[in-house]
């Protein structure tokens, strides 16, 4: 007698091993196994390192109000992900990003995060709510892409978080659509 997988059994496996995001338990009980790991492993390739068409540039003033541009951080190795308070899988990697920026302190590493929400006071709201449950952890690069002083070369992302991982020389080395798996952070490692 075989015993027949949940939905839920099938998204753990897939979904998670693969780091694919939420999918439906719905969707995944209507699709044949061979499909949901199609699916998969189309997801999956979404989030593998890609060559970019133009190299991200962004530059402005940071959310405190300082110039910024890029090309300044020549020389470390840069994460940068442009997110939004929108986005559930954004917030949820936060306290992860922040978590792992404070470890890289004292490296030359350097974590600068764009957010695409329509209005900065979303995210100057988020951001006070952060503070107070970690207070002193922003020590990294905040941008606004809705500054008026705001440039990219890229255009703003569809699917966030789009993540970017930039060696010392200024080459990006990899890039995540989604959620960023484990794997970054030892490439962020390496590349220190």
């Amino acid at each position: 007698m075989t015993t027949r997988r949940s939905p839920f059994t099938v998204f753990a496996r897939l979904g998670l091993a693969l780091g694919i995001g939420v999918l439906s338990a719905a969707s995944m009980a209507a699709k044949p196994a061979s499909a949901a790991a199609s699916s998969a492993k189309a997801a999956s390739a979404a989030r593998a390192p890609a060559a970019v068409a133009a190299l991200p540039s962004p530059q402005g003033r940071s959310m405190e109000g300082a110039p910024f541009a890029l090309s300044q951080l020549r020389g470390k190795v840069v994460m940068l992900m442009y997110w939004s308070t929108d986005c559930a899988v954004c917030r949820d990697k936060m306290a992860e990003l922040r978590q792992n920026a404070q470890g890289w302190a004292g490296k030359p590493f350097q974590l600068v995060l764009v957010s695409t929400d329509r209005r900065m006071a979303d995210v100057d709201d988020y951001e006070r709510i952060v503070m107070r449950t970690l207070p002193g952890q922003s020590q990294f690069v905040r941008l606004w892409a809705g500054d008026p002083q705001f440039r990219d070369t890229l255009p703003r992302p569809t699917q966030l978080p789009a993540t970017y991982l930039i060696d010392a020389k200024g080459r990006v080395v990899d890039q995540f659509i989604g959620r960023i798996p484990n794997e970054a952070w030892d490439r962020i490692a390496d590349l220190l």
